[in-house]
């Protein structure tokens, strides 16, 4: 079966703390860094697709402006990792959050010059990449995503943290593990779950629009949260000799 996101209005935004909910927001000017063992964690950035971030579209049904198809800002994975995150170190990061569905489909010519200054990368695309049938692709692809990570390396000293697809599919994220070892990242596969049908949104609620209801609901938000912070907290710990 294909999955495909849906964009029909990318959004393409930097969120600012305030952007929190106020329970969120720290009560003064934190004295020390945040850290989660040995990984700063002040700054997270998100990049994503309509899974991360999609704003409202009255045409399919969507009336949310955070992660495709969590009931509510709080549940998506961006919120819930965040909270995570927080309740690790005793302070809330400050997130910006980016839809770049954009290089999901046009890798091969996507200019990428914004400058990025955060602790965490949480970088969760691949669902948007046309299937990779031929050679080329495969290759085209490979060197588009190693040159985004290129990029997050070289504008910042950001721990970056790579999510395999939702929707299984093994050759993508075979690119996709090889340019983050090559990167010195982390990935985060999590390719078996969206094979369970109650990480899908439409299992929890009736969505009339089957690309919304297909996406994960908050139990599938949930288990990916929960993915990339153990990837974070095993990372966070220091390195045996």
């Amino acid at each position: 079966m294909k999955h495909v996101l849906i964009t029909a209005t990318l959004i393409s935004t930097i969120m600012s703390p305030a952007w929190l909910t106020a329970a969120d927001a720290p009560a003064a000017k934190p004295l020390t860094k945040p850290m989660i063992g040995r990984l700063a964690a002040s700054k997270v950035l998100f990049l994503g697709n309509s899974i991360t971030l999609h704003g409202p579209a009255p045409a399919i049904g969507w009336a949310g402006n955070w992660g495709m198809a969590a009931s509510v800002k709080e549940k998506d994975y961006v919120h819930l990792l965040t909270a995570d995150i927080a309740r690790a170190t005793g302070q809330s990061p400050e997130i910006r959050v980016r839809n770049i569905a954009d290089f999901e489909r046009g890798y091969d010519t996507f200019d990428f010059e914004k400058q990025f200054r955060d602790d965490l990368v949480v970088l969760a695309i691949g669902e948007n990449v046309a299937e990779l049938t031929t050679d080329e692709a495969r290759a085209n692809y490979a060197k588009a995503f190693a040159r985004l990570l290129s990029i997050l390396h070289q504008q910042s000293e950001s721990t970056v943290f790579v999510r395999g697809c939702f929707w299984k599919n093994e050759t993508k994220d075979a690119i996709m593990r090889k340019a983050t070892a090559d990167a010195g990242a982390t990935f985060v596969d999590i390719k078996e779950l969206g094979g369970d049908e109650s990480n899908a949104a439409r299992s929890e609620r009736s969505i009339e629009h089957a690309g919304v209801a297909g996406h994960p609901g908050d139990k599938g938000m949930r288990a990916i949260a929960d993915a990339v912070f153990v990837a974070i907290q095993k990372k966070s710990k220091p390195v045996t000799q």
